[in-house]
């Protein structure tokens, strides 16, 4: 489905980063290693690379990943792209100073599994940034998973996040514009967690 939907010469989420990352993105250890879950076309990585970030870039569709990295090459700077399901990818301990996920919905199992990994694969004093829809999203219909179970709520997420302090955990209505798919008003959850050193 993925690979369907990017198989077009337009970025269907636009080219330009989410708002939330732009204003969260000085929390990141500065120059640090950054992976991004679920990164699509490549928009919020290449932003990340652009500020000196080494970025590597996980999404289940190649077509996504190919985008992502001519966007890179497009903005002078490189990413390093991986090709693959969330559900089978491991995200190594204590290795990353920044992980970051946007509009990246998945099935309860798999982001217990991933959140849980994130939160130990961050560094000490690396960073979680988070922008994801949620349940109240069904009533807007302007982008999203068709199911409740696919959204996250702050609940959900301080459990699957444990050790992490949360300085943001916010559930929200705003305008959200983000290329052909994620138009209008929405109901999202933004995170800003930290792990202590």
């Amino acid at each position: 489905m993925w690979d369907q939907r990017y198989d077009t010469e337009e970025y269907v989420y636009g080219t330009e980063p989410n708002d939330f990352l732009v204003r969260m993105s000085d929390h990141i250890p500065k120059g640090g290693n950054v992976l991004s879950l679920g990164e699509g076309e490549g928009r919020n990585g290449v932003y990340l690379a652009k500020l000196g970030y080494a970025v590597t870039a996980v999404d289940q569709s190649s077509v996504g990943m190919k985008k992502a990295e001519k966007l890179a090459r497009d903005n002078g700077v490189s990413i390093k792209t991986v090709a693959a399901d969330l559900a089978c990818y491991d995200i190594e301990p204590e290795a990353w100073d920044g992980i970051i996920s946007f509009f990246c919905h998945m099935d309860r199992n798999t982001r217990s599994r991933i959140f849980g990994q994130a939160a130990r694969g961050l560094k000490p004093g690396g960073v979680f940034i988070l922008e994801a829809f949620t349940p109240d999203q069904l009533k807007y219909k302007t982008g999203g998973p068709p199911t409740a179970e696919l959204m996250m709520t702050a609940f959900d997420l301080k459990n699957e996040l444990s050790g992490l302090e949360f300085i943001i955990a916010d559930e929200l209505e705003r305008e959200v514009r983000e290329g052909v798919h994620h138009q209008g008003t929405a109901a999202v959850l933004q995170i800003l967690a930290v792990k202590n050193r």
